[in-house]
């Protein structure tokens, strides 16, 4: 079991991709108030990555959780990327983060490096989960199982020999397809026991992640946290479907869901986190924000709001939701 399930008191956690400056520059202060809205509202578990603004997010959160006990709360970041000193201009969903040059590097030395320059931008001795970042064909393409092999001679025995001393509680994969998690669950050699599956176990795309991955998962005991909960913001009527402009069809998917949402007297907030929560293998969402008053409506749609079982029916009947998805009780 990994260490998620029996440190958390609530089933969310802070996903700070956005205070990377993800898609707009987020000025500081506004990404601190976030952080301090999360910790307030009683959120424990947070996770962070390297590759957010290229260090900027790890460093915002280590300056708000400084003041706090390191035994309080619980903290996740990626390994995979190295944030070197040189600088270069920057395109793409980070264009308004630091401008430090990335390397990709899943060996044992890049692994390593990757780990301590981290805890250096967290001011914190230790990481309670490491994941494996974007070893995936969204962002690798064909070299993707190249990828997979070095990080097997590299990341993978680092993480399983560094929570077996202890270093860390807990280990796997952060990515956000369903191939490179099924593929590590049939290793004999190492037994990553957390992954974090980003946009692939939500109200709008979860059949994929029902037909092998979720089952293999439950099968080798291994738990999930669930990122990217509303797909980037698609589910909500923002611009982006999994990190890239939403299709009209995707728009029309997710203005669907909210007629059928307000049919019901659902707010498709609370549908989207009861729904990927409700999965016995999911042991936390993350979904992230920039904006204090969305910490509080997330927190309030995943406890507080009770949603009819007619809502889910309706689903199903209509084929948005798959007859094999566990449904939130009550």
């Amino acid at each position: 079991m990994s260490h998620l399930k029996h440190g958390l008191n609530k089933k969310i956690g802070l996903g700070t991709a956005p205070l990377g400056n993800m898609f707009r520059n987020v000025p500081d202060e506004e990404a601190l108030a976030t952080i301090q809205t999360a910790w307030d509202a009683g959120i424990r578990y947070f996770d962070t990555a390297p590759f957010y603004g290229f260090g900027l997010s790890e460093l915002r959160l280590g300056k708000v959780l400084l003041e706090y006990n390191r035994n309080d709360y619980i903290l996740s970041s990626k390994v995979g990327r190295i944030i070197l000193d040189e600088e270069e201009d920057k395109s793409g969903l980070f264009e308004d983060g630091r401008k430090n040059k990335l390397v990709t590097d899943y060996t044992e030395d890049g692994t390593l490096r990757s780990i301590e320059d981290s805890l250096t931008r967290l001011n914190t001795d230790h990481l309670d989960i490491l994941f494996v970042h974007d070893l995936s064909p969204d962002f690798l393409g064909n070299e993707w199982t190249e990828k997979f092999e070095e990080a097997r001679k590299g990341a993978f025995p680092v993480l399983e020999q560094l929570r077996k001393e202890g270093v860390i509680k807990s280990w796997g994969l952060g990515v956000n397809t369903t191939e490179p998690i099924e593929k590590i669950l049939e290793l004999d050699e190492v037994q990553p026991d957390l992954c974090l599956t980003a946009t692939q176990y939500t109200l709008m795309q979860h059949e994929k992640a029902l037909e092998k991955m979720m089952p293999l998962a439950e099968k080798k005991g291994m738990g999930f946290v669930v990122g990217s909960p509303y797909n980037s913001g698609a589910l909500l009527g923002g611009d982006h479907f999994d990190y890239a402009e939403a299709s009209e069809e995707k728009k029309s998917h997710a203005r669907e869901l909210k007629e059928i949402a307000e049919k019901h007297g659902v707010s498709l907030k609370a549908a989207a986190l009861q729904f990927s929560s409700a999965h016995p293998a999911v042991q936390a969402v993350i979904p992230g924000s920039t904006r204090t008053d969305r910490i509080k409506e997330d927190l309030s749609a995943l406890e507080d709001e009770r949603i009819p079982h007619a809502f889910w029916d309706e689903l199903i009947s209509r084929g948005f939701v798959s007859e094999k998805a566990p449904l939130p009780k009550g």
